[in-house]
């Protein structure tokens, strides 16, 4: 008798994963046998050196490479980085204001833009980014025309959006930070409530990195018991009171982060050191990221929009999209989001 060394012998693996998963186009990826990394970041700002520190404390890529438009800072930045050699996995750090530095890179890590001005509506910081993002994408594209673009600047989401145009890149090698980082702090604040390990609750924050952040309350689960589905009508509404006032709070978080140091930068920083762990070392596993959106959830096919979807993460890009149940109401808030995004990007001179 046979020995089988695999359920994908039994031909089960296959089946199960169409059901689990709706694929997506790919470029081919890079070749396997390329065996040394390299990692660039744009903007060396407060966010940008987070990430900077992070890659390298985690030892995720054997190159790095900062750009930045002010070159006494970016140098100053990349000694001090330096100097920390004898405490860090060996790790090659180059800095300079032009993109020929970043040449052949595997990821591009997008970090640079425009901060709001008190008054400024979101279309004007928009342009404003816009602008900005005409002189970053194209030369990242040119110096590596393989390359991942992974986009952390806000507005996020349609920030990804324009690096696509940009880029000429198929959709699956662009992708945002989108909620990944919302979604920690969702499963935080979850564990916190609930008592116990953050690490034991799943649960996800979709659509639009913003205020109109969609929280999964229907496929929320900890341990692999489903939440809400073990209460009965009366006490799930309560708690479903409970659980909108930790959405709110996760939403808020960012605000009262800025409020009390000026910033946030580690916990984006971890975020996206997170995403590109699972980029380059082809893990497959599942983040919330902003991805191009059209067809999935009932979203048409003719709103070329990006916004955050539970997906599938490896060496090529966004693999697969989950097929999480959606309430009724999720799913409306979600197109909702969608229809926002589009209406806004319409008005972008792109």
């Amino acid at each position: 008798m046979k020995k089988v060394s695999s359920l994908s012998e039994l031909g089960f693996a296959d089946d199960i994963h169409r059901t689990l998963f709706r694929p997506i186009q790919q470029a081919a990826p890079p070749s396997p046998t390329q065996r040394r990394t390299k990692i660039s970041v744009i903007g060396a700002g407060n966010v940008g050196m987070a990430i900077a520190q992070t890659i390298l404390t985690q030892d995720l890529t054997d190159e790095l490479a900062l750009v930045d438009a002010k070159p006494d800072k970016l140098q100053g930045e990349m000694l001090d980085l330096q100097h920390a050699a004898a405490f860090l996995p060996r790790t090659r750090i180059l800095a300079s204001p032009d993109y020929a530095v970043t040449a052949n890179s595997d990821v591009c890590i997008i970090t640079a833009g425009a901060r709001q001005i008190p008054g400024e509506t979101r279309l004007n910081l928009l342009q404003r980014n816009l602008a900005l993002f005409k002189e970053i994408v194209p030369p990242l594209a040119r110096y590596s025309p393989g390359t991942l673009l992974l986009v952390v600047s806000n507005p996020v989401d349609v920030l990804t959006y324009i690096a696509w145009k940009l880029s000429g890149f198929p959709p699956n090698r662009v992708i945002g930070s989108g909620t990944n980082l919302d979604s920690s702090r969702f499963r935080f604040l979850l564990a916190d409530h609930l008592e116990v390990n953050a690490q034991d609750v799943q649960a996800y924050m979709v659509g639009e990195h913003g205020d109109s952040s969609v929280a999964l309350w229907s496929s929320m689960s900890v341990g692999g018991v489903p939440i809400l589905s073990q209460l009965t009508n009366d006490k799930a509404v309560m708690e479903q009171g409970v659980l909108e006032k930790i959405r709110k709070a996760v939403v808020e978080s960012a605000y009262e982060v800025i409020r009390l140091k000026g910033y946030t930068s580690w916990a984006i920083g971890y975020s996206a050191a997170n995403l590109a762990r699972s980029l380059l070392r082809d893990q497959h596993r599942i983040h919330p990221v902003s991805l191009l959106a059209k067809g999935f959830y009932g979203i048409p096919d003719d709103r070329e929009v990006f916004l955050s979807l539970p997906a599938q993460l490896g060496r090529s890009g966004v693999l697969s999209v989950a097929n999480i149940h959606l309430s009724d109401e999720e799913a409306a808030r979600l197109r909702r989001s969608a229809n926002t995004l589009w209406e806004l990007q319409q008005k972008l001179d792109l």
